[in-house]
């Protein structure tokens, strides 16, 4: 049974309208809050096959105004990029010894850092990583020897995105407490690279959905088309 909170911001949205970027943030924004502070996500509903390899949609971006939460960084490297990883503020930097807590069940984190030569000895853990999309990968940037930036990226609020069944794409943007204006902002950032990452082989409209919602809010639907001009040759 719904709540009366939820009975309450439902009555605040109109189904058969599909808002621009201002008035959805506008309206999230306005809708009664829980006790916490809810996590704004997204839903884009892509005009691709995701069982075709060249239809495949993922990339990365950092957030400008963040994600509102405290990103746990784990870094494997050896040698002097020990040092730097730690010195970049990485929360864990290891080798083999990471490897091991993380086959004993340890998964205190949030995002995997690696430098090149250490992909060999993370693999022994990647069956543990790869399901929960920890795994480093050197097209989202995860893989590198700039351990820095790498990690500076990170706890600015990097999220990583990518197409799942249906062509759905899902990505948090912010909390609630943020406001419009910067969750708008960070949206529109998400917007570009999702545009960006557009595959070729995909025909007819990319964007055929987008809906915003809270974790305990209801969605709000937004007009794609607003969106198709964001990106040249998007």
């Amino acid at each position: 049974m719904a709540s009366k909170r939820h009975t309450k911001n439902l009555t605040l949205v109109d189904a058969d309208k599909k808002y621009l970027a201002a008035e959805a943030f506008a309206l999230v924004e306005s809708f009664e809050s829980t006790k916490f502070d809810e996590t704004i996500n997204v839903a884009f509903r892509l005009g691709i096959d995701v069982k075709q390899a060249d239809q495949q949609v993922r990339g990365a971006t950092t957030l400008p105004n963040g994600l509102g939460k405290k990103v746990r960084v784990v870094v494997f490297a050896k040698g002097p990029k020990v040092q730097e990883a730690q010195d970049a503020g990485a929360d864990f930097v290891g080798a083999e010894d990471l490897v091991a807590k993380i086959s004993e069940g340890w998964l205190d984190f949030d995002k995997v850092i690696a430098t090149p030569d250490m992909m060999a000895t993370i693999s022994k853990v990647s069956r543990i990583l790869g399901p929960r999309g920890l795994m480093p990968n050197p097209k989202l940037g995860t893989v590198t020897l700039d351990l820095a930036k790498a990690i500076n990226e990170e706890r600015k609020g990097k999220i990583e995105f990518r197409a799942e069944k249906a062509g759905v794409v899902h990505a948090p943007i912010g909390k609630k407490s943020f406001g419009a204006q910067k969750l708008k902002e960070n949206f529109e950032a998400l917007v570009e690279m999702i545009l960006r990452a557009k595959p070729m082989a995909s025909k007819g409209t990319y964007l055929k959905s987008v809906t915003v919602s809270g974790t305990m809010s209801p969605g709000v639907r937004l007009e794609p088309s607003q969106f198709t001009s964001t990106v040249k040759d998007a």
